[in-house]
């Protein structure tokens, strides 16, 4: 996390025990609101329905009802639960996707790997097809131990694995399927392409994670 959004999380989350309790229920239901979420929602509500319940009774304090107590309490909640399970989330508000922890750089090498990956499993593939088959490259639907970089292979691939491939719909997976039983296979991602009627704007998408293994 960035450090200036680290910093203004924090101080989201210390808000409920910074302002004995009165900010919580906001501080709840702005994140709701920005975040939707229902467990925010829930607990901005909860929160909401607590902070009432204090104001209602504070005119009454110095009574000799107990009053003061339960004051006490609904403040104790508000102020230090209210902290401890905002910073508990703080992270699911300011972080969802978890990303934080993940760099460009780290972004930008897993990429990189990946695509290094298949290349060098398609070019296995076009050396000794019969290894690449038993390694099962291109065949994300079977048990297998080799990395390929996410290939998928055109040549034998069922529909739920073509469906992997960039801009591949069911539709156009079950028509590969069919023109692929017909013709015997394929050998580029351009006759693919021209033979199986895949829409132009995804045939370079498509050669990245394809292989025709015959």
């Amino acid at each position: 996390m960035p450090p200036g959004r680290a910093a203004l999380s924090v101080t989201w989350a210390a808000l409920p025990v910074l302002t004995l309790g009165y900010a919580t229920p906001f501080t709840f239901a702005v994140a709701a609101l920005w975040r939707r979420n229902l467990h925010l929602l829930l607990a901005s509500v909860a929160y909401i329905g607590l902070f009432v319940l204090l104001l209602s009774l504070q005119p009454d304090m110095g009574k000799e009802d107990g009053t003061e107590r339960v004051v006490g309490v609904l403040m104790f909640v508000l102020a230090v639960v209210g902290c401890a399970h905002a910073f508990l989330i703080r992270g699911r508000v300011f972080d969802p996707h978890g990303l934080s922890g993940i760099g460009n750089e780290q972004v930008v090498e897993r990429v990189r790997r990946q695509r290094l990956l298949r290349d060098k499993a398609r070019a296995l593939a076009a050396d000794d097809p019969g290894l690449a088959r038993e390694l099962r490259i291109g065949r994300p639907d079977l048990p297998r131990q080799y990395q390929d970089g996410g290939l998928v292979d055109v040549n034998h691939a069922p529909v739920g694995a073509l469906v992997l491939l960039p801009g591949v719909t069911q539709e156009l997976a079950e028509r590969i399927e069919r023109v692929r039983s017909d013709t015997g296979g394929f050998m580029s991602a351009e006759e693919l392409s021209a033979v199986a009627g895949l829409p132009p704007e995804i045939t370079s998408d498509v050669a990245d994670y394809a292989v025709f293994i015959r």
